[in-house]
């Protein structure tokens, strides 16, 4: 068996391990954060629960940092009173981004996780099998449920050669984005194996399995070798180290291979992870910003790089050169071994540990001006800056070019090549994390609800007759910021619905929430391929529920999104024959009969649009069925328990 199969089959609960199978795994870990988090604290409210039953949970407070206003602080506080209710750990605001902090801290080789976050899987570099979901069905496997998802395909990808100077971890997966997309991995796991993998720190491999989501992939599997092992003994938690690797005769669903050696500096142009050239490809655009650290390159190697490229030099006056390091560790081991004077004196401007810029939370790039940034996506509007121009590469290639102005490849620079030499880390003060109070207490705890913080919506059952206007046409690979945008505009608002509404599909039409409130009625939308790419965050498909979305009808779908749809009790169809995507129109009036049998006895729904009959696929299992006919997933498990 490779690690995935040994991984699943140790966590299997229901289903067989037959690709394309509907499997229930055993969670041993969740994390969330507090874009999505305080959405996760009301649903555990909603469902009554007393305390949780996975064998750890952690909130991380690292997305909504900016307090503006009340807003924000007020979410923290009543994060951290669910947190003492419900018996997770709290982990306080500065503390760092949840992937590298939970790597650090909590993250188990041979265990599973479930984040309400979709980069999760960068936990997969300790050798665990994690996944990105809606907060949902993080909330259902705090109360110690299942988590469901049709068995993947494993894509073994052998690693061989060793990664030349001046390309590091990005560099591979950019490769990987490359060659297949970004929805080139839907269906599958990625697990890495080969002699390449000796020169992978577990930081590198954070970098691969972080990005691995980009690639639309259920998420990334690295083995748990001896590098695993040294890591984990330089945190102080040798003892948590277990090896797991595939066996000598494993085989994989799908092979390919990556040789090391022949990779070269890689940068992926606006406004796609996909779309990926060599940096000497474009070598001599125009530069305004340039940015370093984030989820997706969190290591203190990824930051010393960039210190001796500056050191001694000066940044041009029109660039900004911003520093983002990725948890209070890494930033108190470099100031430790003096990292950030160079960096600094050079013009450096170092922002506090969080996601920030990476969610549009500041640092956003200024109106028509390219902005090079080591963080996992570039989608439109992403950053802050609503028609902006993101490039996603390595720290090399985002520090070369902010000392030259202009995107340059760092093997251009002119400069040698010196590998940073990774000290022990800088102990981190336990105290900053908050452990879960005992049971007793737990209970006479109240949950501290600002003005901001609305309770859930109540959503109705699924209806067996539908007529509904197509309210939205959109095209390929819409992502989840384009339904429901980041930024310090619209984050704020996470817990607040009735809010968070009025900017649902802005940046694609902003006429979409004053038309669909003012419908009063249900409403579809059409989707082209990979319909809900990015973020997992549950919110893109809560929000335009809220508004009255009641069918997604779409060439396919990403999958945390399609999962997300139907625990709002929003029905996802795709087409029986793609080219009615292009006969539909906004407008135009949808008619479905008999809905629920249809939906329980086959894979086809018959419909008509003004008149003119269709027929419309899904792909639901059963249980799904069962979900989105009880209008969504708490009223399922309200349902249950009665």
């Amino acid at each position: 068996m490779n690690v995935s199969q040994k991984l699943i089959q140790s966590h299997l609960v229901t289903g067989s391990m037959a690709p394309g199978q509907e499997i229930g795994l055993k969670i041993d870990q969740t994390l969330t954060q507090d874009a999505t988090g305080t959405l996760v604290m009301l649903e555990l409210e909603a469902m009554g629960l007393e305390r949780v039953k996975t064998d750890l949970s952690v909130q991380y407070v690292d997305h909504n940092l900016l307090q503006e206003d009340y807003k924000n602080p007020d979410d923290h506080l009543f994060l951290e009173s669910a947190c003492a209710r419900f018996g997770l750990w709290y982990s306080r605001p500065g503390n760092g981004v949840s992937h590298p902090l939970h790597m650090e801290f909590f993250g188990l080789p041979g265990r599973t996780l479930l984040g309400s976050d979709s980069h999760t899987p960068a936990a997969g570099a300790l050798g665990m099998l994690s996944f990105g979901a809606g907060g949902l069905e993080v909330a259902l496997a705090m109360a110690g449920e299942p988590y469901f998802l049709k068995m993947p395909q494993v894509l073994g990808i052998e690693l061989i050669g060793t990664l030349p100077e001046w390309v590091s971890a990005k560099d591979i997966v950019l490769e990987l984005l490359r060659r297949h997309n970004v929805s080139g991995g839907k269906g599958k796991i990625l697990e890495f194996f080969g002699p390449g993998l000796a020169g992978l720190s577990v930081w590198d491999r954070h970098v691969i399995a972080n990005m691995g989501t980009e690639l639309g992939a259920v998420t990334t599997v690295f083995p748990s070798d001896q590098i695993t092992k040294q890591f984990l003994k330089n945190q102080n938690r040798g003892e948590a180290w277990i090896p797991l690797e595939s066996d000598q005769d494993a085989s994989y669903d799908l092979v390919e291979t990556i040789n090391l050696s022949e990779l070269v500096p890689l940068i992926a142009k606006p406004t796609s992870p996909g779309n990926v050239v060599p940096v000497r490809d474009i070598a001599g655009t125009p530069l305004y910003q340039a940015y370093i650290g984030s989820s997706a390159n969190p290591g203190y190697r990824d930051i010393a790089i960039a210190a001796h490229m500056v050191k001694g030099k000066t940044i041009p006056s029109h660039v900004s050169f911003d520093l983002n390091p990725a948890s209070r560790q890494i930033l108190e081991t470099m100031m430790h071994h003096g990292i950030l004077d160079p960096l600094i004196h050079a013009g450096g401007r170092l922002h506090q540990v969080g996601c920030n810029g990476c969610i549009g939370m500041g640092q956003a790039p200024a109106t028509g001006r390219n902005s090079l940034r080591t963080v996992p996506r570039n989608f439109p509007g992403r950053s802050g800056t609503i028609e902006d121009s993101v490039f996603l590469c390595s720290p090399e290639t985002a520090t070369a070019s902010a000392l030259r102005g202009v995107i340059t490849d760092p093997r251009d620079l002119g400069i040698p090549y010196v590998s940073p030499v990774i000290p022990k880390p800088v102990p981190m003060d336990p105290a900053l994390f908050v452990p879960p109070v005992p049971l007793n207490q737990a209970k006479s705890t109240p949950l501290i609800k600002g003005p901001n913080i609305e309770s859930l919506p109540v959503l109705d059952p699924f209806p067996d007759t539908l007529t509904t206007p197509i309210m939205l046409k959109v095209t390929d690979n819409l992502s989840t910021d384009e339904i429901l945008p980041a930024g310090a505009r619209a984050l704020p608002y996470r817990s607040n619905i009735t809010k968070l509404s009025t900017f649902a599909f802005d940046i694609v039409d902003p006429t979409y929430a004053r038309r669909a409130s003012a419908h009063h009625g249900p409403h579809a939308i059409l989707g082209g391929d990979n319909y809900g790419q990015g973020s997992s965050r549950e919110h893109a498909a809560l929000v335009p529920k809220f508004l009255g979305l009641h069918v997604v009808i779409a060439k396919s779908f990403a999958r945390i999104h399609v999962s997300n749809l139907v625990n709002f009790g929003i029905l996802p169809l795709g087409f029986f024959k793609d080219e009615d995507y292009d006969l539909l129109k906004v407008g135009d009036i949808l008619t479905f009969k008999n809905i629920h049998l249809s939906l329980r006895k086959g894979s086809h729904l018959e419909a008509t649009a003004s008149g003119k009959p269709l027929t419309f696929t899904h792909s639901l299992t059963s249980r799904q069925v069962d979900i989105l006919l009880e209008g969504g997933i708490i009223n399922w498990m309200k349902r249950r328990e009665l």
